[in-house]
């Protein structure tokens, strides 16, 4: 069972770095003091440790102390279907994998799924994830469970459902009808409220909506004041689709539709010219670069030089279970850098800082969180992150480099949420871990049952 942990616990978490993500940069031999779920203080050990002398410690003079990852886009909806696509392209994906397993997707697997699922990406540091749950299974309103899984787990985040309506050949079954799309995006939204998440309206890809559903959608944001979760340019067949349909790129799609009026989010963003970057960067938008699935799909690399240079916003996701196939953060961060590396042959194209604060503070500031969470400071929301005790940290020289080339989910050792502690000692503290792989099991048999896909080991 979990161990009992006291919700919001007075500590000091001390490392011999700190790396706060913030003005304060790196401290050596650091410390935070977390009280009532939030930093009030952050600063060398020895202060801290004289300021409040009867205060337990957490971590110690080998250890590394980061803000809570921020996972800035993933599919909880393919939480039980990992490990099954990964030799087909993206649309080959879409059709023969997502889709018929979308059609079956119940609330009760969302909230188990998530509640599995979570429970991975906070043994590799995330404490705020950004998901779009993509489902076409009517009225079921599949998406809400997400949220009751989060509240379950005490993970932060933002929700969004991915509706998709023309999925032309790829489903006998009928689309959901915009009425009800749009219901279950006014639903999710208000359970996300109650529930202290994020929201933003959910688009699975322009072309996979009905021209009635875009525009209704548009309507829908500018009306409730919602920002976009989306996917942009990820492959070339989408730009070549979005060109014969529209006559537009899907960037420029995008913008003509009014989806660039309101904060947008977009994923992968790689087939992009520097005129759809100029587009972006006017509209303050934001990217979620996947390296891990671009590279499984063989989607292709994201321009990052060419959308930072622009001034673009960008973050690091996981993206989905079906098209990772992990939830491992600290991968997909590692990555991000290696991808960069390799592809423009050159070592020195991107620094460990750089990938490590596109992970925490880049990714708030995508999401329009940055004053709770995303870095170390005094005033923010206790989201923190001990790496310790590990072979992985035996030897630290520069921390930035030791947390983004050497680090894995085996070196995170605590990770607080608003101040709970819902990792202690390598223990998951809000669930049975256990009990949840055992119905993870169940469900993920049942809807790969369901969706026709029970002993496809293969697709070629």
């Amino acid at each position: 069972m979990p161990p009992s942990v006291p919700p919001g616990e007075q500590l000091i978490v001390r490392g011999a770095w700190v790396l706060t993500m913030g003005p304060d940069g790196a401290i050596e031999n650091g410390a935070v003091h977390i009280e009532g779920g939030g930093i009030t203080s952050v600063g060398p050990y020895r202060v801290l440790r004289r300021q409040h002398p009867d205060v337990a410690v957490v971590g110690d003079e080998h250890s590394i102390v980061l803000p809570g990852l921020i996972n800035a886009h993933t599919h909880l909806s393919e939480a039980l279907v990992p490990g099954m696509g990964s030799e087909l392209s993206l649309y080959e994906w879409g059709e023969r994998l997502v889709t018929p397993v979308s059609r079956n997707l119940t609330a009760e697997m969302a909230r188990e799924g998530t509640i599995l699922k979570a429970a991975e990406m906070i043994r590799s540091g995330i404490t705020f994830v950004n998901d779009m749950f993509v489902h076409s299974n009517p009225g079921t309103r599949a998406s809400l469970g997400v949220v009751e899984g989060l509240a379950e787990v005490g993970l932060r985040g933002a929700v969004s459902f991915g509706a998709e309506d023309a999925l032309g050949d790829t489903s006998s079954t009928p689309p959901m009808a915009v009425e009800e799309v749009l219901e279950e995006h006014h639903d999710l939204a208000a359970a996300a409220q109650e529930s202290g998440l994020g929201f933003r309206y959910g688009i699975g890809t322009l072309l996979g909506q009905s021209e009635e559903l875009l525009e209704a959608g548009a309507a829908a944001c500018r009306e409730n004041g919602w920002g976009v979760h989306t996917h942009l340019s990820e492959v070339r067949e989408e730009v070549v689709h979005s060109s014969l349909r529209w006559g537009r790129r899907p960037v420029s799609q995008a913008a003509h539709l009014g989806f660039l009026d309101v904060p947008l989010l977009a994923a992968h963003a790689i087939w992009v010219t520097q005129e759809d970057i100029d587009i972006l960067a006017g509209a303050r938008a934001g990217i979620a670069h996947n390296p891990v699935a671009n590279m499984i799909l063989g989607s292709g690399v994201c321009p990052l030089a060419r959308l930072q240079a622009a001034g673009l916003e960008v973050g690091i996701g996981t993206d989905g279970a079906a098209s990772n196939d992990s939830q491992n953060m600290l991968e997909a961060v590692k990555m991000a850098a290696l991808l960069q590396k390799v592809h423009e042959l050159d070592p020195a194209v991107i620094s460990a800082k750089t990938v490590l604060q596109m992970a925490t503070i880049g990714g708030a500031r995508l999401l329009g969180v940055d004053g709770q969470v995303g870095s170390l400071e005094a005033g923010k929301r206790a989201d923190v992150v001990l790496l310790r005790g590990t072979v992985e940290l035996a030897a630290v020289h520069d921390p930035y480099q030791q947390v983004v080339y050497c680090a894995g989910p085996a070196s995170v050792s605590d990770v607080w949420v608003e101040g709970r502690r819902v990792l202690a000692g390598r223990f998951l503290t809000t669930i049975d871990e256990a009990a949840q792989i055992a119905r993870g099991r169940s469900l993920a048999r049942a809807v790969v049952r369901e969706a026709g896909l029970a002993g496809v080991h293969s697709f070629l």
